[in-house]
């Protein structure tokens, strides 16, 4: 399936990491500078199809879901291919891995990857019910997250963490009802770290099979942060 994205950095990311699945690219003429002008150049340095258009004065709207830009200017890019377990977890090094549980919104899956494409995280693991599918919005947030960083979607959590043991891994949960500050933690491993679902955070069946479950202590009297900023404290620890 292809997807039309209107954040040229997302678009400039994928012609950079894979210009084969980038089938167009349209760019309204007044916003032929800066990163659209970037796109502009490496498209056509790889051969792809540019489309300027004129702009229609009259019907110059803003579009909800186009980040403050034009919807007229787009790309259009097939999506990413997933890859399975075994290639994702295939690491011998210490580092960090994440895994999605129930993760709903795609404003927050897409500044998770683009967080942790930023910190350096090895890869990510989602599931494919319950949780929002890697949309034109994901891409778009990430700001290229999503094509630097491997990802596999997979039906059943539960098993894929098993194999994630098998391999050696650590399964480090977070809770904002864990004891365990995420600080007292040992950097000197491979962790797996799950974050859970916007509003109910991980299920337990998730959670009967993380080794460790840590907390992000407050110090303030708000008690909870939003799914993407506290990933982003606890990737920011482990990477």
């Amino acid at each position: 399936m292809s997807l039309k994205l209107t954040n040229p950095h997302s678009v400039l990311a994928a012609i950079e990491s894979r210009s084969h699945d980038v089938e167009r690219v349209e760019i309204l003429e007044d916003y032929l500078k800066g990163p659209w002008l970037a796109v502009k150049n490496a498209a056509k340095s790889h051969s792809i199809t540019v489309v300027e258009k004129k702009a229609d004065k009259g019907k110059r709207k803003i579009d909800s879901g186009s980040f403050g830009r034009t919807a007229s200017s787009s790309g259009t890019v097939r999506e990413k291919k997933k890859v399975d377990l075994e290639s994702l977890f295939a690491s011998k090094e210490d580092g960090l891995w994440l895994a999605l549980d129930c993760v709903q919104d795609p404003q927050n899956v897409g500044a998770i990857f683009r967080t942790a494409a930023f910190l350096g995280v090895k890869g990510v693991l989602m599931t494919n019910h319950r949780s929002a599918p890697l949309s034109s919005v994901v891409y778009d947030v990430s700001c290229g997250g999503v094509e630097v960083l491997p990802f596999a979607i997979e039906t059943n959590l539960k098993n894929a963490l098993g194999t994630a043991k098998d391999m050696g891994f650590w399964i480090l949960g977070s809770s904002e009802h864990a004891r365990d500050s995420y600080q007292t933690l040992s950097l000197d491993r491979k962790w797996l770290l799950v974050v859970g679902n916007e509003e109910k955070g991980m299920r337990p069946l998730t959670e009967s099979f993380c080794d460790v479950v840590c907390t992000i202590p407050n110090k303030g009297k708000v008690t909870s942060l939003n799914v993407s900023v506290a990933s982003a404290i606890l990737m920011s620890h482990f990477c």
